[in-house]
């Protein structure tokens, strides 16, 4: 497993476990604005990506979502450059609590993030085709459209879907569409230090990746065989 992956799901499992162990609560990581800046819980900038709510069927079905679609974009279009997977973390990360803080209301990011990292996978990848469950079969940009509605049934809110899909396309489009339109220029740099520390180890060359363009694994959102 690669290494963003490989922290970012097993931080989320660690924590959903010390919930449920009563080590932790919720309220200790859930994003409020007024204790962050005026008690300085800086962790609750973090924390609150990490939850994503008691074990149980919603919790197994993003947290899997969550570590296929990191995985393969870490191992697919970011393979070698993990300072630029790191950036973009921190870059989805600060829109959506930018947006949280000026709309409110919305206590737990984690959701938003699943889906952010979905959207960018479904448009580097717009020709796969994809299976849901054994009941819908459509092409990749259609996933995160699909995780919305199947969202909805499980009772979560549409805000928190609809973030994620918009930060994941104001990325795709700063990052892969307007470098490359007439007069277009690269938004998003990485910074120097990410990349000294992050991309300095020369890569393994027996090292095989999960191919990014087959999801497979799991029959929710896989190619049809």
């Amino acid at each position: 497993m690669p290494p963003i992956t490989r922290a970012y799901t097993t931080a989320c499992v660690l924590t959903t476990i010390a919930v449920k162990l009563d080590i932790i609560t919720p309220f200790q990581l859930y994003f409020n604005p007024d204790l962050i800046f005026k008690k300085y819980h800086i962790w609750r900038l973090v924390t609150n990506f990490m939850y994503f709510g008691p074990i149980g069927f919603n919790f197994i079905f993003n947290i899997i979502f969550a570590y296929r679609y990191c995985r393969m974009l870490e191992e697919g279009s970011f393979r070698g450059r993990t300072s630029d997977f790191f950036f973009m973390f921190l870059f989805g990360g600060f829109i959506m609590i930018l947006i949280t803080i000026l709309i409110g209301n919305i206590a737990f990011l984690g959701n938003a993030f699943t889906i952010m990292l979905v959207y960018i996978w479904s448009r580097r990848n717009p020709y796969v085709r994809m299976n849901f469950f054994g009941l819908l079969n459509f092409q990749a940009p259609y996933l995160p459209w699909v995780l919305l509605a199947f969202s909805l049934l499980l009772g979560n809110s549409v805000a928190v879907d609809l973030m994620g899909i918009l930060v994941g396309h104001l990325y795709y489009y700063l990052e892969d569409v307007f470098p490359h339109q007439v007069g277009g220029f690269k938004i998003l740099r990485t910074p120097q230090f990410l990349k000294t520390i992050m991309d300095a180890a020369p890569e393994d060359p027996n090292y095989q990746p999960l191919p990014e363009d087959r999801p497979g694994g799991f029959n929710w959102g896989n190619q049809p065989q």
